[in-house]
């Protein structure tokens, strides 16, 4: 769960770390008003899901209440990355003297946290690890042991040299380790990490993704969702208990099982072809899983063709089909559906496919070649 950049900063405040203060504004009238009760130069910054926002004109630098107000409307409205700003943080602006980054992801291969820092900050670490490789630093925890005081003095020490400039980065690491495990975090960033002119080290942004399998343990996190900042076809799926993810092709797949689901998109590539989304409905039986599946494929005006591909094991063929020949009656359904049937009950299941005009492939291979002809013709 990705959450707002002010909401991130609630949890790195709440962890000790010198955060700058600042507030939320739906309207230029309160983004004003709250400008006004800080005084001086104010930072206007849109709060969506998104990096990119000062590139696209939604961080402004404010110096005057009508520079602000200025700013606030031109933001609020404003479209990054497909996302609609509909609130601005209003912040108070830092006389800065250099910039840092600092974060600490998951990293699935370590199984373990990993940091990341870099004395380069202030622009997208990836573009960093691409023009200078040896200014990034990393840094696989120990989970048996957490996060190390010496360690964290290495990490700080390879972003200043000024003693007194290493010994608060090294304490800010440590909150920033734990905030991150006691959120159940999946990845915080701080980019960037800067030291003001009068020698502090202060965090003045702040992106954080929280783990979803995680949240049970931290419920009152649950509150920094945005359903408006979602995708509603990740909001649909998330309730409908699916996994999907959207990618850029045109080959919708529908399919039981996170391997298969992987296969089946290989396959699409194999073929020439480009998948538009994984989604795995899982090992249940229950037709309306394959009819919230169709619904959130055909959301997307990309999609050319319908790839069902069910093994059956645990899932029934015959409640796939149902399933299918359901959603063809409640929601209107444009693209081509091909089907690959096969397994568990897979003669009842193809009896009523039959039944209702749809035909069915036994083969993967043979499926997934002639969806991606579908695509392309389409």
């Amino acid at each position: 769960m990705d959450i707002h950049e002010y909401q991130a900063k609630e949890i790195l405040r709440a962890s000790g770390i010198p955060v700058p203060p600042g507030e939320i504004a739906t309207t230029p009238d309160e983004a004003v008003a709250i400008a006004e009760a800080y005084g001086g130069t104010v930072v206007v910054k849109a709060q969506v899901h998104s990096g990119g926002r000062g590139k696209a004109g939604g961080v402004k630098l404010a110096a005057t209440t009508s520079e602000v107000r200025e700013h606030a409307e031109n933001i609020l409205g404003m479209t990054i990355s497909g996302f609609t700003v509909g609130k601005v943080l209003v912040t108070p602006a830092e006389d800065i003297d250099t910039e840092a980054y600092v974060g600490v992801l998951i990293d699935r291969k370590a199984q373990a946290a990993t940091f990341i820092v870099s004395a380069e900050g202030g622009i997208d670490i990836e573009e960093v690890a691409h023009s200078d490789p040896d200014a990034i630093h990393r840094l696989t925890v120990d989970p048996r042991y957490g996060l190390m005081r010496h360690q964290a003095y290495g990490l700080a020490n390879s972003l200043y040299e000024d003693p007194a400039l290493v010994k608060q980065a090294a304490k800010i690491i440590h909150q920033l380790y734990a905030a991150f495990t006691s959120s159940g975090a999946s990845m915080i960033e701080i980019n960037p990490l800067i030291v003001t002119v009068a020698g502090e080290v202060k965090a003045i942004d702040a992106k954080m993704s929280l783990d979803d399998s995680e949240l049970f343990r931290h419920p009152a996190l649950l509150e920094y969702r945005d359903l408006s900042a979602e995708p509603a076809a990740e909001t649909k799926a998330r309730e409908a208990n699916l996994s999907y993810v959207k990618l850029d092709g045109n080959v919708g797949c529908c399919v039981n099982g996170a391997g298969l689901a992987m296969a089946t998109m290989d396959l699409v590539k194999y073929y020439g072809g480009e998948p538009a989304n994984f989604l795995d409905i899982g090992g249940s039986s229950d037709p309306e899983k394959v009819i919230s599946a169709l619904e959130i494929i055909t959301s997307d005006s990309n999609v050319k063709v319908i790839l069902i591909n069910i093994f059956g094991g645990i899932t029934r063929c015959d409640d796939v089909a149902r399933g299918i020949v359901e959603a063809t009656t409640r929601i209107d359904i444009e693209p081509p559906i091909v089907i690959r049937l096969t397994g568990t009950n897979d003669k009842e299941g193809l009896a009523i496919l039959a039944e209702a005009g749809f035909s069915a492939f036994s083969s993967m291979d043979d499926v997934v070649e002639r969806g991606v002809e579908m695509a392309k013709a389409g």
